[in-house]
């Protein structure tokens, strides 16, 4: 069967042929893959079994259910003291459902869309299927991977319609400061843009807290706030994310769901609004594990030839520099994966600013990361 000429084109990123190879392949350690290790807690899954048993099986509103709506006001009101109306909460397939609606929203054809680099893959293929042009914008590591107001200055047009920013960032493990925050709220301001800010790794700073985008002055109302449970509360299966953005925006995304999912699950909105309410606890107890595990994998990388780590931040990605061995992003991860049954990811999959470095998921146990190790400092001598 013939497919549409619009596939033809369509090439897996470095990131899925790196996945792909893993499933034909036995014993290798995978630290490419961002999800965390952990089961769901067992009172979290109690909380799902609980609402089919009570009836909960129908239909859901478009929007998600209220309670889960006011969780998750409730959470970022408690953690980092955004106010936002369960009115101006949309609960999304996922977190990588939200992109795709909120671009379908508010996205006119040739519409450009800054893409800080190194970015999460799937932003671009999104703008590009929304009728947007993705724009990728380099940054420098000793930047924080974060841009300059020169080079977003270069990289905008009168077409220029919005900004992506992800921090901790997916892959870079990165978090920008308040004061480069500020400067690109204050671009964002001068030329009327919107913001997609995903901040899904928001539970997971290991030096100093959280920046929301939303809560710096003149930024709610022209930003799309993008998170959910997967990464904070280990529920990537469960398939909730959520969106805080002005309502006008959510009406037009509850519209374009219709045509799609007509909802989302509804036993993982029950479960999701329980593991909002009660985990807090549990879910600062992982990211102090993640964190730790961050430390020791940076500190064995730095010890190896050519390679070069800056310290832990955020998420539970590390990125680190491989350039000095000589080898491209590429030739590191296939050799890698191939000689030592170690899987990471090529950085340039993740933008042009990527090239030289991979990443690392540190998503496994200390004893499967520190064996990786091992195996990754015998490939390199």
């Amino acid at each position: 069967m013939e497919l549409a000429k619009k596939f033809s084109v369509q090439k897996p990123s470095g990131m899925v042929r790196v996945f792909q190879a893993i499933e034909k392949m036995q014993g290798v350690l995978n630290l490419s893959i961002g999800e965390p290790d952990f089961v769901t807690e067992p009172d979290i899954i109690e909380a799902g079994a609980k609402g089919a048993k009570d009836g909960f099986t129908h239909y859901p509103p478009l929007q998600g259910f209220m309670n889960v709506r006011e969780a998750a006001c409730a959470y970022w009101e408690r953690h980092h003291g955004f106010k936002a109306s369960p009115d101006e909460v949309y609960i999304s397939v996922g977190g990588l459902h939200i992109p795709w609606l909120a671009f379908g929203a508010l996205l006119n054809p040739g519409d450009e869309v800054m893409l800080i680099e190194p970015y999460f893959t799937p932003y671009e293929a999104q703008i590009r299927g929304n009728g947007g042009v993705p724009v990728p914008i380099k940054t420098r590591e000793e930047n924080n991977f974060a841009p300059t107001i020169e080079e977003l200055r270069a990289a905008w047009t009168p077409k220029t319609r919005a900004i992506i920013l992800n921090y901790p960032g997916n892959p870079s493990g990165r978090v920008a400061s308040l004061k480069q925050l500020e400067e690109i709220a204050s671009f964002v301001e001068e030329k009327d843009m919107f913001v997609l800010s995903d901040e899904i790794y928001e539970s997971m700073v290991f030096n100093g807290e959280h920046i929301c985008f939303a809560n710096i002055p003149g930024m709610k109302e022209r930003t799309l706030l993008a998170s959910g449970v997967s990464k904070s509360h280990c529920m990537t299966g469960w398939r909730i994310g959520y969106l805080f953005a002005p309502q006008n925006v959510i009406n037009v995304m509850c519209v374009l769901s219709s045509f799609q999912t007509y909802g989302v699950n509804t036993l993982s909105q029950y479960a999701a609004a329980y593991a909002m309410n009660t985990q807090d606890e549990k879910v600062k107890a992982r990211a102090k594990i993640f964190g730790e595990r961050m430390k020791a994998v940076a500190s064995r990388l730095n010890a190896m030839k050519g390679v070069k780590c800056p310290p832990a931040e955020g998420a539970f990605y590390l990125f680190p520099d491989i350039s000095g061995t000589g080898l491209t992003s590429e030739e590191f991860t296939w050799q890698l994966l191939n000689e030592a049954k170690v899987a990471v990811l090529p950085g340039n999959a993740f933008g042009a600013t990527g090239e030289g470095h991979v990443r690392i998921a540190c998503t496994q146990s200390m004893e499967t990361l520190m064996k990786s190790m091992d195996q990754m400092e015998s490939f390199l001598k």
